[in-house]
């Protein structure tokens, strides 16, 4: 039990000192890196600072301070001073609208920050609560190959919040988002017929939907459970399934809220979307576009999650754990199908469902199944 103690501490510092090192590095980072992203996300931050909730309304014609022609200029933007010509800004014929295409969740929480310096604190946070969730699972584990796993994944959570987390603002909130949600369906899945399980559930959902706040493609993070409960109803058809499809259903679509009012507010209808250009293509299955996949991180992580899945379904004996391996399973196919055939190829698309299922996994592995947990309760009162 001592050694088990001690591997834990050493681990802990592995994790701290990893932590300390991210924090360094983000220390010496620049609100001024030259990208559209970055100034559409600061944007939407100073549109929250300004004029409160009304910041959802995006409109381009709301820039009478020149905040945003300013940053272009400062960035070398030819075109600074025309409205017309704004990155990241769609023309809407329906509000007859130029507004910015992104949903607001990232803009919001950067808000929370002093302009200026919003980005540094934003992603330190999101990787103190990385760490943490880190932490937990080191503590969950029970077995010295458990332990050593939890810390080896949780080494690499922290090191992608700067790589390619660093790539989008949108991501470091995603990270924490699906960390968080991978947790809360481990446990709810885990919890047997404990009364926990509606809030477990409840919760899953909310935070996924949140997700969809900070990148819209998040919305894909829900097709696993969707296809989970469609399908358990269809083999059981228990009212109880559909309950719970429900509920799930309904927090989701409570945690987007902030998305649907603003796509009400600025392309005219909750359900428009406020993204054009090649984001809005019909799929279509390039060659190129998965070349580039296979070459990047993110085929590593998809792998991992891929072989994982496939580990957990066939060797585990308990339910729970077998479950959360379906829910990865169809997070992952319908996540790969959507982005595989998307025209465009960055650094850090799948990284979110990579993660949400690496998470999902992980908990399952170290978090013991009430029944298990109940049984040996009884057993031991029994003996007793």
């Amino acid at each position: 039990m001592e050694a088990m103690k001690y591997l834990k501490a050493v681990c802990a510092f592995a994790l701290f000192a990893i932590l300390a090192s991210n924090v360094w590095s983000m220390s010496h980072w620049s609100e001024s890196r030259g990208v559209y992203d970055d100034v559409c996300y600061l944007r939407q931050a100073h549109l929250f600072q300004r004029f409160g909730l009304n910041g959802l309304n995006t409109d381009i014609s709301r820039d009478d301070d020149h905040y945003l022609s300013s940053k272009l200029r400062e960035m070398g933007f030819k075109s600074w001073n025309d409205t017309a010509e704004a990155p990241c800004h769609t023309w809407i014929p329906a509000t007859e609208k130029r507004v910015m295409q992104y949903p607001p969740g990232t803009g919001f929480v950067l808000a929370l920050f002093p302009q200026g310096f919003q980005v540094i604190p934003l992603y330190v946070l999101a990787t103190l609560v990385v760490f943490a969730l880190a932490l937990l699972a080191i503590l969950y584990a029970r077995a010295r190959s458990s332990i050593l796993l939890a810390a080896g994944f949780g080494c690499l959570a922290i090191y992608l919040m700067i790589n390619p987390a660093k790539a989008s603002y949108s991501v470091a909130p995603t990270m924490v988002a699906c960390a968080l949600a991978g947790l809360l369906t481990a446990r709810f899945f885990s919890a047997g017929q404990s009364r926990y399980r509606v809030a477990l559930l409840g919760l899953t959902g909310l935070v996924i939907g949140l997700s969809v706040n900070f990148r819209l493609p998040n919305l894909f993070l829900s097709s696993g459970y969707f296809l989970f409960f469609g399908v358990s109803l269809l083999i059981s058809r228990k009212i109880e399934v559909a309950l719970q499809g429900v509920l799930f259903a309904a927090a989701f679509l409570a945690g987007m809220a902030p998305t649907l009012v603003a796509n009400a507010i600025n392309a005219g209808s909750p359900f428009s979307t406020t993204y054009g250009g090649v984001d809005v293509t019909p799929p279509d299955f390039s060659f190129g576009v998965i070349r580039q996949y296979l070459a990047d991180l993110q085929f590593v992580l998809l792998l991992l999650a891929g072989l994982w899945t496939v580990v957990m379904w066939r060797s585990g004996r308990a339910g729970g754990a077998r479950r959360v391996a379906a829910v990865t399973a169809g997070n992952l196919l319908v996540n790969l199908a959507f982005f595989m055939s998307h025209p465009v190829f960055t650094p850090y698309y799948t990284v979110p469902v990579a993660m949400l299922s690496l998470w999902s996994l992980l908990f399952a592995s170290l978090i013991k199944p009430a029944e298990m947990v109940d049984g040996a309760v009884i057993g031991r009162a029994a003996s007793a």
